[in-house]
């Protein structure tokens, strides 16, 4: 199958695919497992995505693969075509268990089944360790569906192994990120550009989409937002009809998604002068940010980084205000392990990954900045355009 049609300038090669599922199989040899199934959704589709190429529309996904290398994609009633088409596998299996979520029955339907995909990728017998990551992606229907296929077998969860794959990213994975930097940040300063009082939040997320597909990016990163005033201290929300006031601290988080990798730039905007404690609380986020900065190191420990974030919030009056750790793995999906917390048990690696993501939270507003970074040996390198900037519009 001829992909070309479905890349943009900068992607994944397919020879990277093959090399993915080779991986896959030696932790697969290496921990006894006879195959590994991993599942997705349109919107969390970084495992089925990683290893095939192809993104999930309303009906779920699963890649299968065997520990001697094999590996077949699986799809819904309704996505055959368009599976066969933009998979960078060649072996296609449509299970009723991969359907949407109304449930429809497809009763002139006579689907493949989970034994006839083992089948292909050359797992046999009855009692066996198969390994299940997207854990919780994996829908009960899904589970039930591989329990009852095989009886005997012994359903191990198995997230850490994508983690071990994907945390480490390779040229062409750090290239489609930089590329989404580069577009998100175009795309924050046209906002810039055009953000005016009496403008809505969502007409300003428009404006951001404009760029992003001009720019050529095949997707926001995430659900963009900008938000403003009261609902800058949702760490997690969508933008709304609000109107923008003179004087208003606007959250901008902006995205694009190049070949699957998301990345997201996020700092705020000021409608006018920022002043008083709002200034020191805002000031205090950057402070905060380029200290996890100079912190981030490879063989540093990462709890060590987080316990000392969290430390330089108390140190300086902030700890009310602490939400999250300072910083959590980016990829596929702009969110994805491994976390920086307190409690983690690795060290920073070369050519792993991060949102340098540091929110700060009141009761009226908070403020996030935020950007990736890949780690070196020295330090990190910037994969975004440089922020840090704080913008006082006047009107």
């Amino acid at each position: 199958m001829n992909h070309s049609t479905s890349y943009g300038k900068v992607f994944i090669p397919d020879n990277e695919y093959l090399e993915r599922v080779q991986r896959a199989a030696a932790i697969l040899r290496r921990d006894g497992f006879d195959a590994l199934i991993v599942n997705g959704t349109e919107s969390d589709y970084a495992n089925p995505r990683y290893f095939s190429g192809y993104w999930p529309l309303f009906e779920r996904a699963g890649v299968a693969i065997s520990a001697r290398g094999d590996a077949a994609l699986m799809c819904g009633p309704e996505s055959r075509h368009f599976a066969e088409d933009r998979s960078r596998l060649d072996k296609v299996f449509v299970l009723k268990e991969y359907r949407e979520g109304a449930n429809p029955q497809y009763p002139e339907l006579v689907p493949d089944t989970y034994h006839d995909v083992f089948k292909a990728i050359g797992v046999t017998g009855n009692k066996l360790r198969i390994g299940i990551a997207s854990f919780l992606d994996t829908s009960v229907t899904i589970y039930q569906g591989i329990k009852a296929a095989f009886p005997e077998a012994e359903l191990i969860q198995a997230d850490y192994i994508m983690t071990e794959l994907r945390q480490i990213k390779s040229v062409a994975e750090i290239a489609c990120l930089r590329e989404g930097y580069r577009i998100a940040e175009l795309a924050s300063q046209q906002v810039i550009k055009e953000i005016r009082p009496g403008m809505t939040e969502l007409q300003m997320v428009g404006v951001a989409q404009r760029v992003v597909y001009d720019e050529g990016a095949e997707y926001e990163g995430l659900p963009m937002y900008v938000f403003s005033e009261a609902s800058t201290r949702h760490a997690i929300s969508r933008s709304c009809y609000r109107k923008f006031e003179k004087g208003d601290i606007v959250q901008l988080n902006l995205s694009a998604k190049i070949d699957g990798y998301s990345a997201a730039i996020g700092y705020p905007v000021i409608l006018g002068k920022l002043e008083g404690r709002r200034r020191d609380i805002v000031l205090f986020g950057r402070n905060a940010h380029f200290w996890t900065q100079q912190k981030v190191k490879a063989g540093v420990p990462v709890a060590k980084v987080a316990k000392e974030f969290y430390e330089h919030y108390e140190k300086n009056g902030f700890k009310d205000n602490y939400v999250y750790g300072p910083l959590h793995s980016t990829g596929l999906i702009e969110v994805e392990a491994p976390w920086v917390e307190t409690s983690s048990n690795y060290d920073f690696a070369p050519n792993m990954t991060f949102q340098i993501d540091t929110y700060i939270s009141t009761d009226t507003f908070g403020v996030r900045w935020e950007k990736g970074i890949v780690v070196t040996k020295d330090g990190c390198d910037v994969l975004s355009p440089e922020i840090g900037t704080l913008y006082e519009l006047e009107f």
